[in-house]
């Protein structure tokens, strides 16, 4: 049998990979099995399980890759010079949101959610999602920071306070998104406009 290249070997995980949001987005994590994941690769038992050796390990990396891609957002948005205002970063926060929903196959936002649930769960899968998130807030920072060099915040305000805030903002809007109603780009300005102007005295 032909040894197979690095990029098949890459290109057949990410397929079970993606097969496997596919279920979860649908069902789950618990109410799928390795057996629904294994169907939808249209792939042998065996070939999965040599990428994947159980439920849980699909579940972690389906997790590792949600969190990453919201670690991601602002790795890039740290490389344009210069760094987006908070409105820009506001604006493309909501549309990323927007399209993690938009594939026709599975829904990454639902996988967030699932996630912070089983976080709740696992500790193992709790640590990693706290490494990733202070990864993440790391980020915010440091474009929080920048913001107030360009002079889109006081040279008095508090990054890392503005950092903490946006990082809350993206998870309202998951769960805003998923349970209760979008909040649209022109609402959450105002509304942030609104709440600083009532908190400036405090």
């Amino acid at each position: 049998m032909p040894r197979l290249s690095d990029k098949t070997r890459a290109d057949r995980r990410q397929h079970i990979l993606t097969s496997a949001w596919g279920c979860f987005s649908r069902n789950g994590f618990h109410a799928t099995s390795m057996d629904d994941v294994i169907a939808a690769t249209g792939m042998s038992s065996s070939a999965v399980y040599r990428y994947f050796r159980s439920k849980d390990d699909l579940i972690d990396a389906s997790a590792d890759e949600a969190l990453a891609l919201v670690r991601d957002i602002f790795v890039r948005l740290l490389d344009e010079q210069p760094a987006p205002s908070p409105g820009q970063t506001l604006a493309i926060i909501v549309s990323e949101l927007h399209g993690r929903t938009q594939h026709p196959d599975y829904d990454l936002t639902r996988l967030a959610l699932q996630t912070w649930a089983e976080a709740v769960r696992r500790p193992l899968l709790a640590a990693r999602t706290r490494a990733l998130y202070h990864d993440t807030r790391e980020l915010l920072a440091t474009l929080t920071a920048r913001w107030k060099t360009d002079g889109h915040l006081p040279a008095d305000a508090d990054s890392d306070a503005a950092a903490a805030v946006v990082f809350a903002l993206m998870h309202g809007l998951l769960v805003c998104h998923h349970l209760g109603a979008d909040v649209a780009l022109s609402e959450l300005t105002r509304g942030i406009g609104a709440l600083g102007a009532g908190l400036g005295g405090n």
